[in-house]
């Protein structure tokens, strides 16, 4: 029972999305590479902003969590994606270094680049079908 759940989970977080975004893109005739990289790129920042705005979360990564030790309720961000922990002073402090906050913002530009590419491309297909 356990694996039918699994499996309708796998199928409605991952499967839906990635129809919906690649059915109507062929659909419309654009070409399986920018797809591609447009999936490609969406998911990297899902999963990017995901792990940057549940970073603190003790309860999920007990070990490594930087909020552990200060024993107060880590504060989550979801846009921009972030992770914050109450200190003793009471000041709220990033989890997330410059690094990983770059990591997401160019997923994100890529993503919406594939997509002003594909907006381009498709403008540029239909006038030189409708000057033919």
């Amino acid at each position: 029972m356990n694996h039918i759940i699994l499996l309708l989970a796998v199928l409605a977080v991952f499967v839906m999305p990635t129809a919906l975004v690649w059915l109507p893109g062929r659909r419309a005739g654009f070409p399986r590479w920018m797809l591609l990289a447009f999936l490609l790129a969406g998911w990297l920042t899902v999963f990017a902003g995901w792990s940057l705005s549940q970073r603190a979360q003790p309860f999920l990564f007990p070990d490594t969590s930087p909020c552990f030790s200060t024993r107060t309720t880590p504060v989550s961000q979801y846009f921009p994606p972030d992770s914050f922990c109450r200190h003793a002073d009471g000041e709220l402090r990033t989890v997330n270094g410059p690094d990983a906050k770059l990591a997401f913002w160019a997923a994100a530009t890529a993503t919406v680049a594939v997509a002003g590419t594909a907006v381009v491309w498709r403008r540029r297909r239909v006038r030189s079908c409708s000057s033919s």
